[in-house]
């Protein structure tokens, strides 16, 4: 999503008068970490799907996000040698309680409702929410008609999942997990605003461990809190569903995550916020290959509709050279 012009700036101590020497952005790079959070995040709803078989919802993002914490914090303060500073700390315990206790969260509790495609494509509101963000915060500007014409076309295609109940010969998504997913995409939406503006170590996947640390503690304890600990038997989880958590541990979180941080390091929110148009096309598809969701002539329709809102968006023309230097790099670029 490339059009609202969006300073790129970066809190880097070192890079602070120079946002775009804060780190050197290859093509490959860029590509490699958009392909993560395309693909890999897509597949993430069906590996929680899978999860939610054995494991409580808040329990399975918790085992989740702190497992990965704890693996890698400890080799990334090692590997880096990095000390976060308090303001880090600061920005990684709101922003993993933004992005992970509110924004993962919310996806688990509702796909116990909602299909896993589905709920992907509930949760590309998300884009609408950092791109009203960004552009209220102080110094943020105002999107472009080619982008708002392209969100009002996005979510179009979500009304109709919410519609009519009898909407394409099939019943509307249950109510209650669209509204907690309208709540878990502002929080991940809030997040991602403030990770992107405010200080963390210059390791992405540090700053992802920080927050995962964080997040999943809080996961914990809000879940136990919720009685969820009651019906748990960690013996009684089948490896199918330690396998699906595995993946979300290692792909999800780790490549994922890490790749989504960069991206709002190194190029616009609105362009990184396009995730949330692609990753439902890869849920719906696995989603129907692998678990059986059969794809509705509402769901086609309204994957339709949000598909095309996101190619507007990504082949919208930039307000100036200066905005397209900003979000598509060159091959010498910093």
């Amino acid at each position: 999503m490339s059009s609202p012009a969006l300073e790129q700036n970066t809190v880097d101590s070192d890079t602070s008068a120079n946002p775009r020497a804060a780190e050197k952005r290859s093509p490959l790079i860029l590509f490699a970490a958009f392909a993560a959070i395309y693909v890999i995040w897509g597949s993430t709803y069906l590996g929680i799907a899978v999860g939610l078989e054995s494991f409580p919802p808040l329990l399975l993002a918790a085992t989740r996000h702190l497992t990965a914490g704890i693996i890698l914090y400890p080799v990334l303060r090692w590997q880096t040698g990095i000390r976060p500073t308090r303001t880090q700390w600061r920005t990684a315990a709101i922003t993993g309680l933004l992005l992970l206790l509110i924004g993962n969260g919310a996806v688990c509790l509702s796909e116990h409702s909602v299909p896993t495609g589905v709920a992907a494509l509930l949760v590309a509101m998300v884009s609408f929410w950092m791109i009203l963000l960004d552009w209220l915060r102080p110094g943020g500007s105002k999107p472009g008609r080619r982008v708002i014409v392209s969100l009002i076309l996005g979510f179009g295609g979500l009304l109709m999942l919410v519609g009519p109940a009898h909407f394409g010969g099939s019943a509307r998504v249950d109510p209650a997990g669209a509204g907690i997913l309208a709540v878990g995409s502002f929080a991940w939406a809030c997040g991602s605003i403030y990770s992107k503006h405010h200080d963390l170590p210059r390791s992405p996947m540090l700053g992802v461990a920080m927050q995962s640390l964080v997040g999943g503690a809080a996961l914990w304890i809000v879940g136990l809190a919720a009685g969820e600990g009651h019906n748990f038997h960690p013996f009684a989880v089948s490896l199918r569903c330690w396998l699906a958590v595995a993946y979300l541990i290692v792909f999800g979180s780790g490549l994922g995550f890490t790749a989504y941080v960069y991206l709002l390091k190194n190029t616009l929110a609105a362009r990184v916020g396009t995730y949330a148009f692609v990753n439902p096309i890869v849920a719906l598809c696995l989603g129907w290959i692998a678990a059986g969701e059969a794809i509705t002539l509402r769901t086609g329709l309204a994957a339709a509709v949000t598909l095309t809102a996101v190619l507007l968006v990504i082949t919208a023309t930039h307000k100036s050279t200066v905005e397209a230097a900003e979000c598509l790099p060159t091959p010498g670029e910093a």
